[in-house]
Protein backbone atom coordinates (compact mmCIF):
# COMPACT_ATOMS: atom_id res chain seq x y z
CA UNK A 1 0.00 0.00 0.00
CA UNK A 2 1.38 3.40 -0.95
CA UNK A 3 1.65 5.74 2.01
CA UNK A 4 0.93 9.07 0.37
CA UNK A 5 -1.24 10.67 -2.27
CA UNK A 6 1.84 12.04 -4.00
CA UNK A 7 3.51 8.67 -4.43
CA UNK A 8 0.20 7.15 -5.54
CA UNK A 9 -0.17 9.79 -8.24
CA UNK A 10 3.42 9.23 -9.40
CA UNK A 11 2.67 5.51 -9.79
CA UNK A 12 -0.01 6.23 -12.40
CA UNK A 13 1.28 5.61 -15.95
CA UNK A 14 1.20 8.48 -18.46
CA UNK A 15 -1.67 8.82 -20.91
CA UNK A 16 0.56 7.80 -23.83
CA UNK A 17 1.63 4.66 -22.01
CA UNK A 18 -1.95 3.79 -21.04
CA UNK A 19 -3.05 4.11 -24.66
CA UNK A 20 -0.50 1.44 -25.56
CA UNK A 21 -2.02 -1.16 -23.21
CA UNK A 22 -3.40 -4.11 -25.15
CA UNK A 23 -6.87 -3.76 -23.61
CA UNK A 24 -6.92 -0.04 -24.44
CA UNK A 25 -5.81 -0.61 -28.03
CA UNK A 26 -8.85 -2.91 -28.34
CA UNK A 27 -11.00 0.04 -27.28
CA UNK A 28 -9.20 2.24 -29.83
CA UNK A 29 -10.05 -0.24 -32.57
CA UNK A 30 -13.70 -0.08 -31.55
CA UNK A 31 -14.22 3.60 -30.74
CA UNK A 32 -11.30 5.42 -32.40
CA UNK A 33 -8.21 6.96 -30.80
CA UNK A 34 -9.55 10.54 -30.24
CA UNK A 35 -12.58 9.39 -28.22
CA UNK A 36 -10.61 6.79 -26.24
CA UNK A 37 -7.87 9.33 -25.46
CA UNK A 38 -10.47 11.85 -24.26
CA UNK A 39 -12.13 9.20 -22.10
CA UNK A 40 -8.83 7.95 -20.66
CA UNK A 41 -7.84 11.53 -19.80
CA UNK A 42 -11.14 12.08 -17.99
CA UNK A 43 -10.72 8.80 -16.05
CA UNK A 44 -7.15 9.79 -15.13
CA UNK A 45 -8.37 13.13 -13.78
CA UNK A 46 -11.03 11.35 -11.73
CA UNK A 47 -8.47 8.83 -10.47
CA UNK A 48 -6.02 11.54 -9.37
CA UNK A 49 -8.80 13.35 -7.51
CA UNK A 50 -9.76 10.09 -5.78
CA UNK A 51 -6.14 9.46 -4.76
CA UNK A 52 -6.06 12.83 -3.02
CA UNK A 53 -8.75 11.53 -0.69
CA UNK A 54 -7.63 7.92 -0.40
CA UNK A 55 -4.18 6.83 -1.69
CA UNK A 56 -4.15 3.39 -3.33
CA UNK A 57 -2.10 1.47 -5.89
CA UNK A 58 -2.92 1.92 -9.57
CA UNK A 59 -5.26 -0.88 -10.75
CA UNK A 60 -4.78 -1.30 -14.50
CA UNK A 61 -7.74 -3.66 -14.95
CA UNK A 62 -10.07 -1.37 -13.00
CA UNK A 63 -8.92 1.63 -15.07
CA UNK A 64 -9.61 -0.18 -18.35
CA UNK A 65 -13.04 -1.27 -17.08
CA UNK A 66 -13.86 2.31 -16.10
CA UNK A 67 -12.85 3.55 -19.55
CA UNK A 68 -14.85 0.81 -21.25
CA UNK A 69 -17.95 1.53 -19.15
CA UNK A 70 -17.74 5.26 -19.80
CA UNK A 71 -17.28 4.73 -23.55
CA UNK A 72 -20.22 2.35 -23.67
CA UNK A 73 -22.41 4.81 -21.77
CA UNK A 74 -21.34 7.90 -23.71
CA UNK A 75 -21.74 6.31 -27.14
CA UNK A 76 -25.25 5.01 -26.59
CA UNK A 77 -27.70 6.55 -29.09
CA UNK A 78 -29.89 9.22 -27.56
CA UNK A 79 -32.82 8.05 -29.70
CA UNK A 80 -33.79 4.63 -28.32
CA UNK A 81 -36.35 1.98 -29.02
CA UNK A 82 -38.91 2.00 -26.21
CA UNK A 83 -41.99 -0.03 -25.35
CA UNK A 84 -45.04 2.22 -25.64
CA UNK A 85 -47.27 0.83 -22.90
CA UNK A 86 -48.83 4.19 -22.07
CA UNK A 87 -52.21 3.34 -23.55
CA UNK A 88 -51.86 6.18 -26.07
CA UNK A 89 -51.47 4.62 -29.51
CA UNK A 90 -50.29 7.74 -31.36
CA UNK A 91 -48.07 9.16 -28.62
CA UNK A 92 -46.51 12.42 -29.78
CA UNK A 93 -43.58 12.12 -27.35
CA UNK A 94 -42.87 8.55 -28.49
CA UNK A 95 -42.81 9.23 -32.22
CA UNK A 96 -46.49 8.81 -33.09
CA UNK A 97 -47.13 6.20 -35.80
CA UNK A 98 -45.04 3.04 -35.98
CA UNK A 99 -44.25 2.48 -39.64
CA UNK A 100 -44.97 -0.77 -41.45
CA UNK A 101 -42.07 -2.90 -42.68
CA UNK A 102 -42.74 -1.80 -46.25
CA UNK A 103 -42.11 1.83 -45.31
CA UNK A 104 -38.91 1.02 -43.40
CA UNK A 105 -37.58 -1.00 -46.33
CA UNK A 106 -38.44 1.79 -48.78
CA UNK A 107 -36.66 4.37 -46.62
CA UNK A 108 -33.61 2.10 -46.34
CA UNK A 109 -33.43 1.73 -50.12
CA UNK A 110 -33.66 5.50 -50.52
CA UNK A 111 -30.86 6.00 -47.99
CA UNK A 112 -28.41 3.48 -49.40
CA UNK A 113 -28.73 4.02 -53.17
CA UNK A 114 -29.12 7.03 -55.45
CA UNK A 115 -32.79 7.64 -56.32
CA UNK A 116 -34.67 9.74 -58.87
CA UNK A 117 -35.81 12.20 -56.19
CA UNK A 118 -35.99 15.20 -58.54
CA UNK A 119 -35.15 13.56 -61.84
CA UNK A 120 -37.64 12.85 -64.61
CA UNK A 121 -36.65 9.44 -65.97
CA UNK A 122 -38.81 9.89 -69.06
CA UNK A 123 -37.67 13.36 -70.08
CA UNK A 124 -34.15 13.05 -68.72
CA UNK A 125 -34.25 16.40 -66.93
CA UNK A 126 -35.17 17.90 -63.55
CA UNK A 127 -38.33 16.57 -61.91
CA UNK A 128 -40.52 17.46 -58.91
CA UNK A 129 -40.08 15.48 -55.70
CA UNK A 130 -43.78 15.69 -54.72
CA UNK A 131 -44.77 13.66 -57.78
CA UNK A 132 -43.70 10.39 -56.11
CA UNK A 133 -46.54 10.59 -53.58
CA UNK A 134 -48.93 12.66 -55.67
CA UNK A 135 -50.24 9.92 -57.95
CA UNK A 136 -51.34 7.85 -54.95
CA UNK A 137 -52.80 10.82 -53.10
CA UNK A 138 -54.91 11.70 -56.13
CA UNK A 139 -56.33 8.19 -56.34
CA UNK A 140 -56.97 7.95 -52.61
CA UNK A 141 -58.55 11.40 -52.14
CA UNK A 142 -60.06 12.30 -55.50
CA UNK A 143 -58.04 15.54 -55.60
CA UNK A 144 -56.71 17.16 -58.78
CA UNK A 145 -53.25 17.81 -57.34
CA UNK A 146 -51.22 17.24 -54.17
CA UNK A 147 -47.96 18.17 -52.50
CA UNK A 148 -46.05 17.19 -49.36
CA UNK A 149 -44.37 19.29 -46.64
CA UNK A 150 -42.81 18.36 -43.32
CA UNK A 151 -45.91 18.44 -41.07
CA UNK A 152 -49.51 19.65 -41.02
CA UNK A 153 -48.66 22.92 -39.27
CA UNK A 154 -46.37 23.62 -42.23
CA UNK A 155 -49.16 22.63 -44.62
CA UNK A 156 -51.54 25.16 -43.04
CA UNK A 157 -48.82 27.81 -42.92
CA UNK A 158 -47.83 27.37 -46.56
CA UNK A 159 -51.44 27.34 -47.76
CA UNK A 160 -52.34 30.55 -45.93
CA UNK A 161 -49.06 32.26 -46.81
CA UNK A 162 -49.81 31.57 -50.48
CA UNK A 163 -53.54 32.23 -50.67
CA UNK A 164 -54.10 34.81 -47.92
CA UNK A 165 -50.94 36.87 -47.44
CA UNK A 166 -51.87 40.27 -45.92
CA UNK A 167 -55.56 39.47 -46.31
CA UNK A 168 -58.37 38.21 -44.07
CA UNK A 169 -59.57 34.67 -43.34
CA UNK A 170 -62.76 34.15 -41.29
CA UNK A 171 -62.59 31.18 -38.86
CA UNK A 172 -65.14 30.10 -36.27
CA UNK A 173 -64.22 30.89 -32.66
CA UNK A 174 -65.02 27.28 -31.83
CA UNK A 175 -62.24 26.11 -34.18
CA UNK A 176 -59.28 28.16 -32.90
CA UNK A 177 -57.44 25.06 -31.80
CA UNK A 178 -54.17 24.64 -29.94
CA UNK A 179 -52.12 21.55 -30.74
CA UNK A 180 -49.22 20.03 -28.79
CA UNK A 181 -46.35 22.29 -27.82
CA UNK A 182 -48.68 25.33 -27.56
CA UNK A 183 -48.88 25.80 -31.35
CA UNK A 184 -52.12 27.62 -32.04
CA UNK A 185 -54.06 28.23 -35.24
CA UNK A 186 -54.11 32.03 -34.61
CA UNK A 187 -50.32 32.05 -34.20
CA UNK A 188 -49.74 30.02 -37.37
CA UNK A 189 -52.08 32.30 -39.30
CA UNK A 190 -50.26 35.39 -38.02
CA UNK A 191 -46.86 33.96 -38.98
CA UNK A 192 -48.25 33.08 -42.40
CA UNK A 193 -49.18 36.72 -42.89
CA UNK A 194 -52.93 36.13 -42.87
CA UNK A 195 -55.30 38.14 -40.69
CA UNK A 196 -57.64 36.01 -38.59
CA UNK A 197 -61.24 37.18 -38.46
CA UNK A 198 -63.07 35.40 -35.64
CA UNK A 199 -66.72 34.62 -36.35
CA UNK A 200 -69.53 33.20 -34.26
CA UNK A 201 -69.10 32.12 -30.64
CA UNK A 202 -67.23 29.31 -28.95
CA UNK A 203 -70.19 26.94 -29.07
CA UNK A 204 -72.35 28.23 -31.95
CA UNK A 205 -71.40 29.56 -35.38
CA UNK A 206 -73.87 30.09 -38.24
CA UNK A 207 -73.54 30.63 -41.98
CA UNK A 208 -74.61 34.26 -41.57
CA UNK A 209 -71.59 34.84 -39.29
CA UNK A 210 -69.27 33.95 -42.16
CA UNK A 211 -71.33 35.92 -44.68
CA UNK A 212 -71.21 39.05 -42.55
CA UNK A 213 -67.43 38.75 -42.18
CA UNK A 214 -66.75 38.71 -45.93
CA UNK A 215 -65.28 41.98 -47.24
CA UNK A 216 -63.15 42.96 -50.24
CA UNK A 217 -60.13 42.05 -48.07
CA UNK A 218 -61.28 38.47 -47.54
CA UNK A 219 -58.89 35.96 -49.15
CA UNK A 220 -60.54 32.63 -48.26
CA UNK A 221 -62.94 30.87 -45.92
CA UNK A 222 -61.44 28.28 -43.61
CA UNK A 223 -62.81 25.42 -41.54
CA UNK A 224 -60.62 23.71 -38.92
CA UNK A 225 -61.56 20.20 -37.78
CA UNK A 226 -61.50 20.11 -33.97
CA UNK A 227 -59.65 16.82 -33.89
CA UNK A 228 -58.16 17.19 -30.40
CA UNK A 229 -61.22 18.35 -28.43
CA UNK A 230 -65.01 18.37 -28.57
CA UNK A 231 -67.57 21.03 -27.74
CA UNK A 232 -70.80 19.44 -26.58
CA UNK A 233 -74.22 20.66 -25.52
CA UNK A 234 -75.88 23.69 -27.09
CA UNK A 235 -73.77 23.85 -30.24
CA UNK A 236 -74.02 24.71 -33.91
CA UNK A 237 -71.51 24.49 -36.74
CA UNK A 238 -71.82 25.15 -40.45
CA UNK A 239 -71.69 22.03 -42.65
CA UNK A 240 -68.83 22.05 -45.12
CA UNK A 241 -71.02 21.93 -48.20
CA UNK A 242 -72.87 25.11 -47.16
CA UNK A 243 -69.61 26.89 -46.34
CA UNK A 244 -68.22 25.78 -49.69
CA UNK A 245 -71.31 27.19 -51.39
CA UNK A 246 -70.83 30.56 -49.67
CA UNK A 247 -67.18 30.60 -50.76
CA UNK A 248 -68.14 29.86 -54.38
CA UNK A 249 -70.79 32.57 -54.26
CA UNK A 250 -68.07 35.10 -53.38
CA UNK A 251 -65.42 33.48 -55.62
CA UNK A 252 -63.21 32.62 -52.64
CA UNK A 253 -61.16 29.48 -52.02
CA UNK A 254 -62.49 27.22 -49.25
CA UNK A 255 -59.75 25.67 -47.09
CA UNK A 256 -60.32 22.73 -44.76
CA UNK A 257 -57.72 21.70 -42.17
CA UNK A 258 -58.43 18.14 -41.03
CA UNK A 259 -55.56 18.03 -38.54
CA UNK A 260 -54.97 14.32 -38.06
CA UNK A 261 -56.69 13.00 -41.16
CA UNK A 262 -57.33 9.47 -42.39
CA UNK A 263 -57.79 7.98 -45.84
CA UNK A 264 -60.41 5.36 -44.98
CA UNK A 265 -63.79 5.25 -43.27
CA UNK A 266 -62.76 4.19 -39.76
CA UNK A 267 -66.29 3.00 -39.04
CA UNK A 268 -65.57 0.05 -41.34
CA UNK A 269 -62.99 -1.05 -38.75
CA UNK A 270 -65.20 -0.61 -35.69
CA UNK A 271 -63.77 2.83 -34.83
CA UNK A 272 -65.54 6.20 -34.50
CA UNK A 273 -66.04 8.25 -37.64
CA UNK A 274 -63.35 10.73 -38.64
CA UNK A 275 -63.69 12.91 -41.76
CA UNK A 276 -61.46 12.04 -44.69
CA UNK A 277 -59.90 14.29 -47.34
CA UNK A 278 -62.23 12.72 -49.90
CA UNK A 279 -65.21 13.70 -47.73
CA UNK A 280 -63.96 17.28 -47.52
CA UNK A 281 -63.30 17.56 -51.25
CA UNK A 282 -66.68 16.03 -52.08
CA UNK A 283 -68.29 18.62 -49.78
CA UNK A 284 -66.67 21.37 -51.87
CA UNK A 285 -63.33 22.15 -50.23
CA UNK A 286 -60.79 23.61 -52.64
CA UNK A 287 -57.72 22.84 -50.49
CA UNK A 288 -57.46 20.22 -47.72
CA UNK A 289 -54.54 19.83 -45.32
CA UNK A 290 -53.85 16.84 -43.04
CA UNK A 291 -51.08 14.86 -41.33
CA UNK A 292 -49.19 11.84 -42.56
CA UNK A 293 -47.99 10.52 -39.20
CA UNK A 294 -51.18 10.31 -37.15
CA UNK A 295 -54.25 8.29 -38.12
CA UNK A 296 -52.82 7.79 -41.60
CA UNK A 297 -50.02 5.76 -39.96
CA UNK A 298 -47.09 7.05 -42.02
CA UNK A 299 -43.99 9.21 -41.51
CA UNK A 300 -44.16 12.80 -40.28
CA UNK A 301 -45.53 14.85 -43.15
CA UNK A 302 -48.09 17.50 -44.00
CA UNK A 303 -50.25 16.69 -47.01
CA UNK A 304 -52.02 19.30 -49.14
CA UNK A 305 -54.58 18.17 -51.71
CA UNK A 306 -57.16 19.99 -53.79
CA UNK A 307 -57.81 21.91 -56.99
CA UNK A 308 -54.83 21.97 -59.36
CA UNK A 309 -54.56 25.76 -59.89
CA UNK A 310 -54.45 26.43 -56.14
CA UNK A 311 -52.05 23.58 -55.39
CA UNK A 312 -49.70 24.81 -58.11
CA UNK A 313 -49.73 28.29 -56.59
CA UNK A 314 -48.82 26.77 -53.22
CA UNK A 315 -46.11 24.65 -54.83
CA UNK A 316 -44.47 27.75 -56.32
CA UNK A 317 -44.26 29.55 -52.96
CA UNK A 318 -40.53 30.05 -52.15
CA UNK A 319 -41.21 28.83 -48.59
CA UNK A 320 -42.06 25.41 -50.02
CA UNK A 321 -38.33 24.67 -50.26
CA UNK A 322 -37.83 25.43 -46.57
CA UNK A 323 -40.69 23.09 -45.64
CA UNK A 324 -40.06 20.21 -48.05
CA UNK A 325 -39.42 16.62 -46.97
CA UNK A 326 -36.40 14.44 -47.74
CA UNK A 327 -36.10 11.31 -49.86
CA UNK A 328 -36.49 8.92 -46.90
CA UNK A 329 -39.81 10.50 -45.88
CA UNK A 330 -41.14 10.41 -49.43
CA UNK A 331 -40.11 6.79 -49.88
CA UNK A 332 -41.79 5.77 -46.62
CA UNK A 333 -44.90 7.82 -47.37
CA UNK A 334 -45.29 6.31 -50.84
CA UNK A 335 -45.02 2.82 -49.32
CA UNK A 336 -47.68 3.57 -46.70
CA UNK A 337 -50.04 5.15 -49.24
CA UNK A 338 -49.68 2.04 -51.40
CA UNK A 339 -51.10 -0.07 -48.55
CA UNK A 340 -54.32 1.95 -48.68
CA UNK A 341 -55.02 0.66 -52.17
CA UNK A 342 -56.05 -2.63 -50.55
CA UNK A 343 -58.23 -1.65 -47.53
CA UNK A 344 -59.16 -5.30 -46.86
CA UNK A 345 -55.61 -6.04 -45.70
CA UNK A 346 -54.90 -2.71 -44.03
CA UNK A 347 -55.37 -3.94 -40.44
CA UNK A 348 -52.77 -6.67 -40.93
CA UNK A 349 -50.23 -4.43 -42.68
CA UNK A 350 -50.55 -1.01 -41.00
CA UNK A 351 -49.39 -1.00 -37.33
CA UNK A 352 -51.47 2.06 -36.37
CA UNK A 353 -54.73 0.49 -37.51
CA UNK A 354 -53.73 -2.89 -36.05
CA UNK A 355 -53.11 -1.36 -32.63
CA UNK A 356 -56.32 0.68 -32.75
CA UNK A 357 -58.47 -2.33 -33.62
CA UNK A 358 -57.02 -4.92 -31.22
CA UNK A 359 -59.82 -6.63 -29.30
CA UNK A 360 -59.86 -6.18 -25.53
CA UNK A 361 -60.14 -9.97 -25.08
CA UNK A 362 -56.96 -10.53 -27.10
CA UNK A 363 -55.09 -7.94 -25.03
CA UNK A 364 -56.34 -9.51 -21.77
CA UNK A 365 -55.10 -12.92 -22.90
CA UNK A 366 -51.67 -11.40 -23.59
CA UNK A 367 -51.62 -9.70 -20.18
CA UNK A 368 -52.36 -12.98 -18.39
CA UNK A 369 -49.66 -14.69 -20.44
CA UNK A 370 -47.06 -12.12 -19.36
CA UNK A 371 -48.18 -11.72 -15.75
CA UNK A 372 -46.10 -14.62 -14.30
CA UNK A 373 -42.89 -13.20 -15.83
CA UNK A 374 -43.57 -9.78 -14.29
CA UNK A 375 -44.49 -11.28 -10.91
CA UNK A 376 -41.31 -13.38 -10.72
CA UNK A 377 -39.21 -10.28 -11.44
CA UNK A 378 -40.71 -8.32 -8.56
CA UNK A 379 -39.35 -10.76 -5.93
CA UNK A 380 -42.06 -9.89 -3.45
CA UNK A 381 -41.17 -6.18 -3.42
CA UNK A 382 -44.37 -5.34 -5.29
CA UNK A 383 -47.43 -7.11 -6.61
CA UNK A 384 -48.78 -7.35 -10.16
CA UNK A 385 -52.26 -7.95 -11.51
CA UNK A 386 -54.18 -7.80 -14.76
CA UNK A 387 -56.53 -4.81 -14.84
CA UNK A 388 -59.02 -3.40 -17.37
CA UNK A 389 -57.94 0.00 -18.70
CA UNK A 390 -58.94 2.50 -21.35
CA UNK A 391 -56.59 3.30 -24.24
CA UNK A 392 -56.75 6.50 -26.25
CA UNK A 393 -55.90 7.19 -29.87
CA UNK A 394 -53.70 10.23 -29.18
CA UNK A 395 -52.04 13.00 -31.21
CA UNK A 396 -55.23 15.03 -31.35
CA UNK A 397 -57.27 12.22 -32.92
CA UNK A 398 -60.80 11.38 -31.72
CA UNK A 399 -60.15 12.92 -28.27
CA UNK A 400 -63.31 11.76 -26.47
CA UNK A 401 -63.28 8.19 -27.77
CA UNK A 402 -61.59 5.59 -25.55
CA UNK A 403 -60.77 1.98 -26.39
CA UNK A 404 -61.33 -0.91 -23.98
CA UNK A 405 -58.00 -2.55 -23.18
CA UNK A 406 -56.09 -4.44 -20.48
CA UNK A 407 -52.81 -3.91 -18.73
CA UNK A 408 -50.59 -5.10 -15.93
CA UNK A 409 -50.69 -2.95 -12.79
CA UNK A 410 -47.66 -3.09 -10.50
CA UNK A 411 -47.89 -1.62 -7.00
CA UNK A 412 -46.24 -1.77 -3.59
CA UNK A 413 -48.31 -1.89 -0.42
CA UNK A 414 -47.94 0.60 2.41
CA UNK A 415 -48.32 4.28 3.15
CA UNK A 416 -45.76 5.23 0.48
CA UNK A 417 -47.73 3.55 -2.31
CA UNK A 418 -47.77 6.63 -4.55
CA UNK A 419 -44.03 7.21 -4.16
CA UNK A 420 -43.39 3.51 -4.86
CA UNK A 421 -45.39 3.77 -8.10
CA UNK A 422 -43.05 6.55 -9.24
CA UNK A 423 -40.05 4.42 -8.27
CA UNK A 424 -41.42 1.48 -10.26
CA UNK A 425 -42.02 3.73 -13.26
CA UNK A 426 -38.41 4.96 -13.10
CA UNK A 427 -37.09 1.38 -12.81
CA UNK A 428 -38.96 0.24 -15.90
CA UNK A 429 -37.78 3.33 -17.80
CA UNK A 430 -34.18 2.39 -16.93
CA UNK A 431 -34.38 -0.98 -18.73
CA UNK A 432 -32.23 -1.44 -21.88
CA UNK A 433 -35.37 -0.92 -23.97
CA UNK A 434 -37.23 1.52 -21.69
CA UNK A 435 -40.78 0.54 -20.79
CA UNK A 436 -43.00 3.62 -20.74
CA UNK A 437 -46.26 3.16 -18.85
CA UNK A 438 -48.31 5.48 -16.70
CA UNK A 439 -48.81 6.04 -12.97
CA UNK A 440 -52.38 6.09 -11.72
CA UNK A 441 -53.98 5.58 -8.31
CA UNK A 442 -50.75 4.44 -6.68
CA UNK A 443 -49.87 1.87 -9.35
CA UNK A 444 -47.57 1.68 -12.35
CA UNK A 445 -49.76 0.50 -15.22
CA UNK A 446 -48.58 -1.02 -18.48
CA UNK A 447 -51.34 -0.98 -21.11
CA UNK A 448 -50.48 -3.76 -23.56
CA UNK A 449 -52.48 -2.50 -26.56
CA UNK A 450 -49.32 -1.58 -28.48
CA UNK A 451 -47.20 -4.59 -27.47
CA UNK A 452 -46.97 -6.75 -30.60
CA UNK A 453 -46.68 -10.51 -30.10
CA UNK A 454 -43.29 -10.60 -31.84
CA UNK A 455 -41.87 -8.22 -29.22
CA UNK A 456 -43.13 -10.11 -26.16
CA UNK A 457 -39.95 -12.11 -25.61
CA UNK A 458 -37.76 -9.02 -25.81
CA UNK A 459 -39.98 -7.44 -23.15
CA UNK A 460 -39.72 -10.52 -20.92
CA UNK A 461 -35.98 -11.15 -21.38
CA UNK A 462 -34.93 -7.73 -20.19
CA UNK A 463 -37.02 -7.95 -17.00
CA UNK A 464 -34.16 -9.94 -15.41
CA UNK A 465 -32.12 -6.71 -15.13
CA UNK A 466 -34.96 -4.68 -13.59
CA UNK A 467 -33.41 -2.82 -10.63
CA UNK A 468 -35.82 -2.55 -7.71
CA UNK A 469 -33.27 -1.72 -5.00
CA UNK A 470 -34.86 1.70 -4.51
CA UNK A 471 -38.04 -0.01 -3.26
CA UNK A 472 -36.11 -1.40 -0.30
CA UNK A 473 -35.24 2.04 1.03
Amino acid sequence: MLNSAGSARRAIPSLDRLLQLEAVTDLVARYGRPLVAETARAELDALRAALERSPAPFDEAAFVRACSNRLSRDTQPSLKHVFNLTGTVLHTNLGRAVLPAEAAEAAMRAMTRPVNLEFDLEGGDRGERDRHAERLLLRLTGAEAALVVNNNAAAVYLTLNTLALKREVPVSRGELIEIGGAFRIPDIMARAGAKLVEVGTTNRTHLKDYAQAITPRTAALMKVHTSNYAIQGFTATVPEDRLAGLAREHELPFITDLGSGTLVNLENYGLPHEPTPRDALTAGADVVTFSGDKLLGGPQAGLIVGRAPLIERIRRNPMKRALRVDKMTLAALEAVLSLYEDPSRLVQRLPTLRHLTRAAAEIEEQARRLLPAVESTLKGLATASVVPVKSQIGSGSLPVDLLASHGIAVSAAGKRRNAAAGTLSAAFRALPAPVIGRVKDGAFIMDLRCLDAEHEQEFVRQLKVLDLEALKA
